[in-house]
């Protein structure tokens, strides 16, 4: 009876458009009232204790990071130094845009911070050139998954967190799914791309330009090498990485770049604690829905039917993968990890599926949700950017959509693909 309570109030309230944080935690408070089973000090309490925790500073300090990032040019010279290098090949900034997306992606760990950042610059500049404002922002919008794929990632704190996976050992393993990904978003841009005629930037490939756009983009390049590096070396934690990031974000928008000022400085750490805020809310109600569901027994439920409905470890991965689809389509990213991670995982474990192999899963599946209706905020980002009508947007992504789903299903079946590179340089899980 409490589970039912749990499930009818969260559907009434997501579907009444009530903020996803303020529904998990209606949902509970129902429950409380229903059942007497806890008391409002306990959700009280729990909401304080979940929000104590020492690797869950590193998400408000990444997104911070982002922001001042974003603000302090380094997206816009990134998009430079790409273009300088492959502009000048068929499809040429199609690939420019979903190469920055990846790089960018290692900087601010975010998919819509990306997607906002990369196609503020690139989509006035494709238009230009003559490229189809839709495709453009189709392509913005699915080049953003890549910000919480290739590391750092926020959603990966969020599942280290949830599973206590080694978070350094996931960004690792999230290197070469999200180059994978990129590859894919690429091949199917560029025959797009040469389908409709759309050609590069129009200039010819200089050495002398690659060499300025790179020495204008050193500092912005640096970032990711200093903040990923710091980690595997053992210099710092995921957590103090974060932190190393804000400090050089300042440093290069300041001193390097100069385009930050103390107006847009507090700008920045006004946006970055709104968003902050937010995921805040979700992690504090998120944590007190588990524990919810743990005295009602439900992630025992549900693992053991799920395990009884089959015993063949390719079928149970491919329930796995629609179930975190359909949940991406719904649900923002981090409230779904902090809810499903703790009941997918044992099931997925019992089929002999890595710890870290399955949070990669988790994290492709629920980011594809940023470009998948309703939610699909990669998409409304977009269509905030372009001034064009989602319906249209949501037609244009569909090829994008398909080439991220072939790569889920390769990332999937193919352990390697995300557990070769840690286990080469001997991370633990």
């Amino acid at each position: 009876m409490g589970g039912l309570t749990i499930v009818l109030v969260f559907l009434v309230c997501v579907f009444a458009t009530v903020p996803i944080g303020f529904s998990i935690g209606l949902s509970v408070v129902a429950y409380a009232l229903m059942t007497g089973s806890i008391n409002m000090d306990y959700i009280a309490s729990g909401l304080f204790a979940s929000c104590d925790s020492f690797p869950l500073m590193a998400i408000p300090f990444f997104i911070l990071s982002g922001a001042l990032m974003e603000g302090g040019g380094l997206s816009k010279r990134l998009v430079q130094f790409f273009d300088a290098v492959v502009g000048h090949l068929t499809g040429g900034l199609a690939i420019v845009t979903v190469i920055t997306c990846m790089f960018f992606g290692a900087i601010s760990g975010s998919g819509p911070a990306t997607t906002a950042a990369v196609g503020a610059i690139m989509v006035p500049t494709m238009v230009e050139k003559g490229y189809d404002k839709r495709f453009a922002m189709a392509l913005v919008a699915a080049a953003g998954c890549l910000g919480v794929i290739i590391p750092p990632s926020i959603p990966m704190v969020t599942y280290g967190i949830s599973t206590n996976a080694s978070i350094a050992t996931m960004f690792m393993g999230g290197f070469m799914p999200g180059i994978l990904l990129g590859l894919l978003l690429i091949l199917t841009a560029v025959h797009i791309c040469k389908k409709n005629g759309f050609t590069g930037n129009g200039e010819n490939f200089s050495f002398r330009k690659v060499r300025k756009s790179f020495k204008e983009a050193f500092w912005a390049i640096l970032s990711p090498v200093i903040i990923l590096g710091g980690i595997y070396s053992g210099h710092f934690t995921p957590t103090e990485a974060a932190v190393v990031s804000v400090v050089y974000a300042l440093m290069v928008g300041v001193f390097a770049y100069k385009e930050l000022n103390l107006e847009r400085i507090g700008k920045k750490f006004a946006e970055a604690a709104s968003t902050h805020g937010t995921v805040n809310i979700i992690v504090g109600t998120s944590t007190i829905l588990g524990r919810v569901l743990t005295l009602e027994q439900i992630p025992d439920q549900i693992a053991t039917s799920m395990i009884r409905f089959t015993d063949n470890r390719i079928v149970m991965l491919l329930i796995i993968n629609l179930l975190l689809l359909a949940c991406g389509c719904l649900l923002e990213t981090n409230s779904s990890i902090l809810i499903l991670a703790p009941i997918l995982f044992p099931v997925a474990a019992s089929y002999g599926v890595d710890i870290v192999h399955f949070g990669i899963i988790m994290v492709i599946n629920l980011a594809i949700g940023f470009i998948t209706p309703p939610v699909g905020v990669n998409l409304f980002v977009a269509c905030g950017i372009g001034n064009i009508p989602f319906a249209d947007l949501v037609k244009r992504i569909i090829p994008f959509l398909v080439a991220l789903l072939v790569g889920l299903i390769l990332i999937t079946y193919v352990p390697a693909i995300a557990l070769t590179l840690p286990g080469l340089l001997g991370y633990g899980r």
